[in-house]
C-alpha cells in the first residue's frame, strides 16, 4: 500500500511542473475520485496516515497521467461544480466555469422584481448548467434550454433528470427562429412572452486560439468559436432568436469575451431591437456579460420577417 499523503504532494509537485493551474486542488480531487470521498476527507486521510490500496494507487497514477498532460479535471471525474450543483460533464460537453455564475445572478436578479411563474429560456446550454442554476435558486420559473449538439443535448437533459429539476430540454439550432423552425416548436407558445433569455453562446474570435490546453484541445469547437473576424456572428444570431422569444421589456443576458465588452453591446444597439444596453464585470473585472431590454418598437426586418 502507499502512504495517501506522499501520493498527493508527489501528484502536486508533478501537476505544478506541467503547468496545471490549482495543482494541490486537482491533485486532492483526484484522490477524492479515487476513494469515493470529499476533498475535506482526503485532507483529514494525509494527516491520519491514510494509504492506499494497490488498485488505488495504480488507478490514481493512471488519472494523474491524464491530467499532467492537461486534460481536463472534469473530464476525468465526469462531474463539474457549478454554483450549488454537481452537473455531469465529460468529453464533447463544454465544461462550465466560474465566471458564468455571473450570468445566472443577473438572471435572479431580474426574477427577483418579476410575478410569480416567469418564463426563461437558456440558448446555447451545453450540460444545462445555466437553466438548471436558474431552476434551482428560482423554482416558480418555468425554464427551456436549447442546445444544437446532441452529445451536449443528452448530457443536459440528464442533469436535468439527475437533479430532479423540471427544466424543458430541446435539441435545436439556437439561432433558429421559433416562429418557423420545426425544432423550436416546443418554444413556439412563448415567443413574444418569455421574461429572460439567458446564453453562453460560442464568442471566441477565430484567429484567438485559446492558450490553456484543456479549453484548446478539450472543448468542443462548436461552442467555442462564434464566427470569422470578431467571433460576435453567432452571438448576434442567438440575439436575434431571443429577440423573438422575449415581450417587450424582457431582458437579454449574455455572456462574451472580455474582448467583446465594447463592441457586443455597441452592436445589439445597432440592431434597434434593443434598449437599456449594459455591460457587467465578472469578479476578476474583465468584461464578461452584457444586458439588454427588448425594445417595443417593430423594426421593418421584424415586421416583414427573417
Amino acid at each position: 500500500m502507499t502512504d495517501l499523503r506522499g501520493v498527493v504532494r508527489a501528484a502536486t509537485a508533478r501537476l505544478a511542473g506541467s503547468g496545471v493551474p490549482s495543482p494541490q486542488v486537482d491533485a486532492v480531487a483526484l484522490a477524492a475520485y479515487v476513494l469515493g470521498c470529499d476533498p475535506g476527507e482526503v485532507h483529514r486521510g494525509m494527516v491520519l496516515g491514510t494509504r492506499l490500496t494497490e488498485g488505488q494507487a495504480s488507478r490514481y497514477a493512471e488519472l494523474l497521467d491524464h491530467r499532467a498532460a492537461r486534460v481536463p479535471l472534469q473530464h476525468l471525474t465526469g462531474r463539474a461544480g457549478f454554483r450549488r450543483l454537481e452537473l455531469s460533464v465529460g468529453p464533447g460537453t463544454f465544461v462550465p466555469r466560474p465566471e458564468t455564475e455571473l450570468a445566472v445572478e443577473l438572471v435572479l436578479a431580474e426574477l427577483s422584481r418579476l410575478a410569480a411563474g416567469p418564463v426563461v429560456v437558456d440558448l446555447c446550454t451545453g450540460s444545462g448548467a445555466i437553466a438548471l442554476a436558474v431552476k434551482d435558486e428560482h423554482p416558480p420559473a418555468r425554464v427551456y434550454a436549447v442546445e444544437t449538439s446532441d452529445l451536449a443535448f443528452r448530457r443536459a437533459r440528464h442533469n436535468a433528470e439527475r437533479l430532479d429539476l423540471d427544466v424543458t430540454v430541446i435539441l435545436a439550432d439556437a439561432t433558429g427562429d421559433p416562429r418557423d423552425a420545426p425544432d423550436l416548436a416546443p418554444l413556439s407558445p412563448v415567443a413574444g412572452r418569455v421574461d429572460v433569455v439567458v446564453s453562453n453562446p460560442p464568442y471566441v474570435p477565430q484567429d484567438a486560439v485559446p492558450r490553456e490546453p484543456e479549453v484548446r484541445d478539450h472543448d468542443p469547437t462548436m461552442a467555442l468559436y462564434g464566427g470569422p473576424g470578431d467571433g460576435l456572428g453567432i452571438p448576434l444570431d442567438v440575439a436575434r432568436t431571443a429577440a423573438v422569444l422575449l415581450r417587450p421589456g424582457g431582458l437579454l443576458v449574455m455572456e462574451h469575451a472580455d474582448s467583446q465588452g465594447d463592441t457586443l453591446p455597441a452592436a445589439l444597439r445597432r440592431t434597434g431591437e434593443w434598449e437599456d444596453v449594459r455591460d457587467h464585470r465578472d469578479l476578476a473585472d474583465r468584461p464578461r456579460t452584457t444586458t439588454a431590454r427588448r425594445s417595443g418598437r417593430v423594426t421593418e426586418g421584424e415586421s416583414s420577417g427573417r
